[in-house]
């Protein structure tokens, strides 16, 4: 019983980071450019980093999210069915 608790727990924690990290890589990627962009400009404003990576991770989500409910949907039948 134990076993099988921490294995469903395992995939699950897997899935979910196979999932997340397209969208949180794409947002640190975003993060970084606006970084330099912010260092190089010496223009030190929250705004102009928060916004570009907020819609640069929706246009992501809406883009991968075929995707994502796809990984999600065939994780929770694996789980149903009792083969993960």
């Amino acid at each position: 019983m134990t076993e099988l608790l921490v294995d469903s727990l395992s995939s699950a924690l897997s899935v979910v980071l196979v999932v997340a990290a397209p969208v949180l890589l794409i947002g640190l990627a975003v993060s970084i450019l606006m970084s330099i962009l912010q260092a190089m400009t010496q223009v030190q404003e929250q705004t102009l980093s928060l916004v570009p990576r907020l819609l640069a991770m929706m246009i992501a989500t809406l883009m991968l999210m075929g995707w994502m409910l796809s990984e999600i949907l065939q994780f929770a039948q694996g789980m149903f069915s009792g083969t993960t």
